[in-house]
């Protein structure tokens, strides 16, 4: 039986005879039918050919038309978690005014199957790294299954408009612009023309998700982490979220552990012990196990030692909802970084401390760790600029906030600090003024900025022997260091705010991969005793990236899990948590 049309006539407006005892029955038994059907349904895309249920199709189109009009200009929905759309405004007037602010997503009284497919993404962000509140996921059946009152159908269609202007923005270059929190990044090249890929890809596509699919980023490690979101809200439904105890002290090897139990099963859950692997019948940590604990250490950036201590249980007890909320804000900054490079590009990630190289099909083929800047006083910063030069055996330009701060006062403290270090005092323009003790004039231009400092090639110079150089306002570059100790080291955050490396001349190799003749053998060469200040360019500009994440995925699927360094996540989760609409 087909259901009677509603009447869905405006408040005010001339209103139909009521309908028949017969006519209310059937429309009661069709609005069961429909909801009965959705409710069971795992096809949404086709149960409401099947059930016949309609919108108001006796409503004139003139008046969803001027509905629209008024939700539009207006920028405020109520029916949505985050009304206030007035950031998507402009674009939602453009989707509708070429065909006179008709419906897109109700045809002949019923949702399209485009409109179908497209709730069924929102109802699924999660698996994307988004938020399906955020896009009304929850919200969606009761608007398909109550039946409609008045204005509902051009409600129901700006509400679906806004939703996915939102998820494709979301999906494609995030949703909190990058400049928001200074950093050196911008999404502007990537954005698209929103209003002309709805109407062309969405509102008539064939295939929805593959539309959609073509909006995430196209990089391996994209969607390396997607896949290891997924996992991880796979397993968070199977594990207990027991917390393993605390020892008083740290256990090693071979020592009695009453989480044990506990902990072979959370190790086989993460991936870090063969599922296979027994539960041990006793109390023993020992075997197999331990290997799994070196495994889980290994990945969160912990000596993989496989003791037991306060840093390992604080990583094993921390939820899998934190785990879950890493990748997802790892995500969110992908979707920051440029699509396309000219070459394959330097890319370091500060709370990992580690530097990549990558070919041109984005596989890695050069890795170490890096030191970064000092949290809280000397942040390394989050921006993407071109290589273009490389130094060898460099002098060390002291930038005039670390001459104020700290050499003047060690000169002033030490007549003979400048010639002890090999440093040299210098006007702005490079010309030599002292190598040796340094006057109360002197000392009061140094202060002043009126002269400088700089510290002498060689190799204990603070540079090293070559720095590898992307002018940038934040004075920012790649440097090796006579401080090659610092790499062993868990936790890499020591310098001003440059970055060094721990393969300096390798790097320099890769980079200069273009120039046959500088080789690794010339460039160590040329590290070691060749021309003091000498600069190659480069035969192309190579980009650097200097990104943050605190959860990657290696190529192996392995996914690591690091600190939040700068409490950037803790930036970006306090902007989130404020809703639409979101910094632009």
């Amino acid at each position: 039986m087909k259901a009677a049309r509603m009447d869905l006539t405006l408040p005010g407006e001339h209103r139909k005879p009521r309908l028949g005892t017969e006519a209310r029955a059937g429309r009661v038994l069709g609005v069961l039918l429909f909801t009965v059907v959705f409710l069971t349904s795992g096809t949404r895309g086709h149960w409401f050919v099947s059930v016949g249920q309609t919108f108001s199709d006796a409503r004139p189109a003139s008046s969803d038309s001027s509905l629209l009009r008024e939700i539009i200009t207006s920028g405020r929905l109520t029916d949505l978690r985050w009304p206030d759309f007035s950031d998507y405004r402009d674009h939602l007037r453009s989707l509708y005014e070429p065909n006179a602010f008709s419906l897109l997503w109700i045809h002949q009284g019923r949702p399209t199957p485009q409109a179908l497919a497209i709730i069924e993404v929102f109802e699924q962000a999660d698996r994307n790294g988004l938020d399906t509140e955020d896009y009304d996921g929850s919200r969606w059946k009761e608007r398909l299954a109550r039946e409609f009152q008045a204005g509902n159908d051009a409600r129901f269609d700006a509400a679906l408009s806004v939703c996915v202007m939102r998820y494709v923005s979301d999906l494609h270059i995030g949703k909190v612009n990058p400049r928001h929190f200074s950093f050196g990044l911008s999404v502007e090249s990537k954005k698209y023309d929103l209003p002309r890929f709805i109407r062309d890809r969405l509102v008539t596509g064939q295939d929805i998700k593959e539309a959609l699919a073509e909006v995430e980023p196209p990089f391996p490690g994209y969607k390396r982490t997607v896949a290891a979101l997924r996992n991880y809200l796979d397993i968070a439904q199977q594990d207990d979220s027991e917390k393993l105890p605390v020892p008083s002290k740290t256990l090693e090897p071979g020592d009695r552990y009453v989480g044990v139990v506990r902990l072979t099963r959370l190790l086989q859950l993460l991936g870090d012990l063969p599922k296979e692997t027994p539960v041990p019948s006793d109390v023993l940590y020992d075997g197999a196990v331990v290997e799994g604990v070196k495994r889980f250490q290994q990945r969160h950036g912990l000596p993989p030692d496989g003791l037991l201590g306060e840093q390992t249980l604080k990583q094993l007890n921390t939820p899998l909802s934190f785990r879950i909320r890493q990748l997802q804000l790892t995500l969110e900054r992908w979707r920051w970084v440029p699509e396309e490079f000219p070459q394959p590009p330097v890319v370091v990630n500060i709370p990992e401390f580690r530097l990549r190289t990558y070919d041109d099909v984005g596989r890695s083929v050069l890795s170490m760790n890096v030191v970064v800047g000092k949290a809280l006083r000397h942040e390394t910063p989050v921006f993407e600029k071109d290589m273009r030069f490389v130094v060898f055996r460099p002098y060390w330009n002291v930038p005039p906030s670390i001459q104020r701060s700290e050499l003047v006062p060690a000169i002033r403290r030490d007549v003979n600090y400048v010639a002890k270090h090999n440093y040299e005092i210098v006007t702005q323009d490079g010309h030599f003024v002292s190598a040796g003790q340094a006057s109360d004039d002197v000392l009061q231009k140094l202060k002043s900025g009126k002269l400088a400092i700089r510290q002498k090639p060689g190799p204990t110079n603070a540079l090293g022997l070559v720095k590898l150089m992307f002018p940038n306002e934040y004075h920012v570059y790649l440097h090796s260091t006579p401080s090659q100790q610092l790499f062993a080291r868990a936790r890499r955050d020591f310098s001003h705010g440059c970055i060094r490396v721990e393969k300096p001349a390798e790097l320099a190799a890769w980079v200069l991969k273009d120039k046959p003749e500088w080789s690794l053998e010339r460039v160590r060469a040329a590290m070691q005793g060749g021309e003091d200040n000498f600069q190659v360019n480069l035969t192309k500009p190579i980009p650097v990236l200097i990104l943050y994440g605190t959860a990657v995925v290696d190529e192996e699927g392995r996914v690591h899990f690091f600190d939040d360094l700068y409490g950037h996540d803790a930036a970006l989760e306090k902007v989130l948590a404020k809703g639409y609409p979101y910094p632009g």
